[in-house]
């Protein structure tokens, strides 16, 4: 994978954050935190975009029909109850 150099500008507090996590050891310089901050907001996009699309389904898949939750209950139950874990 190749790899781009950017240049990036924080405020001094934000530089003492980084600083302090790379001497926890939790990242082994600024650009590894950096690195990681992105792939955690790809990840929570992902998750935004999945719960989106499932949101937009639920929509679209008809009127809200009546839940039983205690009926549901019991059907999982039954269902569930001859299984081993």
């Amino acid at each position: 994978m190749s790899t781009k150099r950017k240049t990036i500008t924080v405020t001094d507090q934000q530089d003492y954050w980084i600083k302090a996590q790379i001497a926890a050891g939790k990242f082994t310089n600024d650009s590894e935190y950096i690195r990681d901050l992105i792939r955690r907001d790809q990840a929570s996009q992902a998750d935004i975009d999945a719960i989106r699309a499932a949101l937009i389904e639920g929509e679209k898949s008809g009127e809200p029909q009546p839940f039983d939750s205690k009926q549901f209950k019991q059907e999982m139950a039954a269902k569930h109850a001859n299984r081993t874990n």
